[in-house]
């Protein structure tokens, strides 16, 4: 065994035994290992490493993620880490961890900063070494790049900061993530996340824009890349304002909407010579689709729409 970088390199050999203990482990600190993200973030969390310190703030980072991805909830945890030195190398005290979590968030914005540097660098550095097989590899109009913007649910089983009840009658914390899709044969890959308080609205167009721009900024392809990147919203993110900057992001974007059950039947009550012909982003007549708006009037569904592009749900159709 050697060291380079943050964690031990390991030597695996083969025994008669039917079973191999962290493997998934290795795995990831190989990983960190060849992104390089163990170096970029001790380098962009320097300012805060004390003079003559033991441990390197960006390897206690480093090991809280790893603590995390085995199965960890809370600080205390990295205990399975520490156990396992030959592993992970030297893994500092829950004092010393929680010290430098204080540290950071002392100044949050500056540090979260610093890490979104770190991981943005470690991310592009995999990109490359990934060749045709990265995400951003050959994207186009065609063929984007998608990124999935969603929130979830995360049950905080203490009076944890900001924790609060959610909309699903549970107690915690309810953050926004923005997921960079890998196709039906891969998984996909954490972009941003922002974490809110449990009670935090599921449509809150400023906490989607400040997503949609931290995962545009993690993808590395720009504040406006244009159709080469396709974000996907469900109906619960939906607002105008969301809408109007991914206008302004020049991005494709698709937004999905719960339809009614009684949908068949409210489409009867749409006049036939209200239906138009939809046009595709081209201008040209997109084949078995029609769209009916209504302006300044509620229609059918009960909905209002004053602005002309902008259809109130319910009232556009599709045959594709």
């Amino acid at each position: 065994m050697k060291t380079t970088g943050s964690y031990p390199r390991l030597h695996i050999d083969t025994a008669s035994v039917p079973a191999v203990g962290q493997a998934g482990g290795i795995l990831l600190t190989e990983t960190i290992r060849a992104s390089g993200l163990d170096r970029e973030l001790s380098a962009a969390l320097s300012r805060w490493a004390k003079p003559l310190a033991t441990h390197d703030p960006g390897k206690i980072v480093c090991d809280l993620a790893l603590s995390l991805a085995l199965g960890g909830d809370c600080l205390s945890d990295l205990s399975e880490v520490r156990a396992e030195p030959g592993l992970y190398g030297p893994v500092a005290s829950d004092p010393t961890v929680s010290r430098l979590i204080s540290l950071l968030g002392d100044n949050a914005e500056r540090a979260e900063k610093a890490i979104g540097r770190a991981r943005k660098t470690a991310r592009a550095r995999v990109w490359a070494l990934a060749g045709d097989h990265a995400p951003n590899a050959g994207i186009s109009a065609a063929d984007p790049l998608i990124i999935d913007v969603d929130a979830t649910l995360v049950t905080a089983h203490s009076d944890k900061e900001q924790a609060a009840p959610t909309f699903k009658k549970g107690y915690g914390h309810h953050p926004l993530c923005a997921f960079i899709d890998h196709g039906a044969a891969g998984s996909g890959e954490m972009a941003a996340v922002m974490l809110r308080p449990g009670n935090a609205g599921s449509n809150t167009a400023a906490d989607h824009t400040t997503v949609i721009r931290a995962a545009l900024d993690q993808a590395g392809v720009g504040s406006r890349p244009g159709r080469k990147v396709l974000v996907r919203i469900d109906g619960a993110g939906w607002t105008h304002e969301t809408m109007d900057e991914l206008v302004r992001r020049r991005v494709s974007y698709s937004v999905g909407f719960t339809l009614p059950m009684d949908t068949p039947e409210l489409y009867e009550k749409i006049p036939e010579e209200v239906w138009t012909p939809a046009y595709t982003s081209d201008g040209g007549v997109r084949e078995g689709a029609d769209v009916a708006q209504y302006h300044g009037a509620a229609g059918p569904f009960g909905v209002a729409c004053g602005d002309a592009g902008h259809c109130a749900p319910g009232v556009s159709r599709c045959g594709g």
